[in-house]
């Protein structure tokens, strides 16, 4: 599911900082893991798709954990439950994603296959 477009007029967030980058290479904005550094294009190109394949593993974990959490937070046996409406504020997403959302984190708690 892909995420909708912000605003162009909005500020566009900062990413969260990776772990496991130093906080001293962080603050410099050239540096990324390392690969500027790198001089031979066959470490690099390998090393780029290494970090490529983290990021999507990360990005689909991550997709499934915002999913659980919106299942948890739309949950009608919670007294503090909240609206698709409300969860879709509170992530920035439209509602029929929220809704979407729902739906796809209950089948992961679950424990429903969600592949195709």
């Amino acid at each position: 599911m892909a995420e909708p477009e912000r605003q162009r007029t909005e500020q566009r967030l900062r990413p969260a900082p990776l772990l496991f980058e130093p906080a001293e290479a962080v603050a410099d904005p050239e540096h990324f893991f390392d690969l500027e550094s790198m001089e031979d294009p066959r470490e690099l190109l390998a090393r780029a798709t290494e970090l490529t394949h983290a990021f999507r593993a990360a990005t689909d974990r991550s997709v499934e954990f915002q999913a659980i959490a919106a299942a948890q937070l739309a949950d009608p046996r919670r007294f503090d439950r909240l609206t698709p409406a409300a969860i879709a504020e509170r992530a920035e997403w439209t509602e029929d994603y929220a809704k979407k959302m729902v739906e796809f984190g209950r089948d992961l708690l679950r424990g429903g296959n969600t592949e195709a």
